[in-house]
């Protein structure tokens, strides 16, 4: 496998960790929180997100991919998953010759849906119950893992509470 294959595959876990990062512990009623007018609620952006990993097989093997709505939130997030670990296989397969180059799966539909997944985090702080934050760099990131069971945070930050307001960046915002 080449170096920006595995590079890809570790970004495909990233997506994996940070995915689940910002739907652990969220209400069950979080998939359908929609928060204005045509905007996507948490089932219907981890839909797209789906969506993104089958168009991006799509220029490995060909053809189409448009996946159909899943009528449960928990099916759409095993879903993804299911997408994710095809790709991630995928780019270990020598014999698959991709239609673009590695750097526009970065560019196109791998940084798309980390777009997303700021996304959800941010639609969860609008629900009411916002992610925690870590510092990521000491997070389990394991290319052979993109589940959903993801482990927990290495490096938490301590500070945080899910009652204060966004806090500026730095070692210990908080004081």
């Amino acid at each position: 496998m080449s170096p920006t294959r595995a590079l890809l595959q570790h970004l495909l876990a990233t997506i994996a960790y940070r995915t689940q990062k910002a739907l652990r512990d969220a209400p069950d009623d979080f998939g359908d929180f929609r928060a204005g007018h045509h905007v996507r609620t948490p089932h219907e952006l981890l839909w797209h997100m789906t969506g993104l990993m089958g168009y991006a097989r799509t220029m490995l093997h060909g053809g189409d991919y448009a996946p159909p709505p899943t009528p449960t939130w928990r099916e759409e997030v095993a879903r993804f998953h299911d997408q994710l670990a095809l790709l991630r296989d995928d780019f270990a397969n020598v014999s698959l010759t991709a239609r673009i180059s590695d750097e526009q799966f970065l560019q196109g539909p791998l940084a798309d849906c980390l777009t997303h997944v700021g996304q959800l985090a941010m639609l969860r702080r609008m629900h009411g119950v916002p992610v925690p934050s870590e510092n990521f760099i000491m997070a389990d990131v394991r290319p052979d893992n993109v589940s959903a069971a993801q482990p927990l945070p290495a490096a938490p930050d301590a500070w945080w509470r899910p009652d204060q307001p966004p806090l500026p960046p730095g070692p210990n915002p908080a004081g």
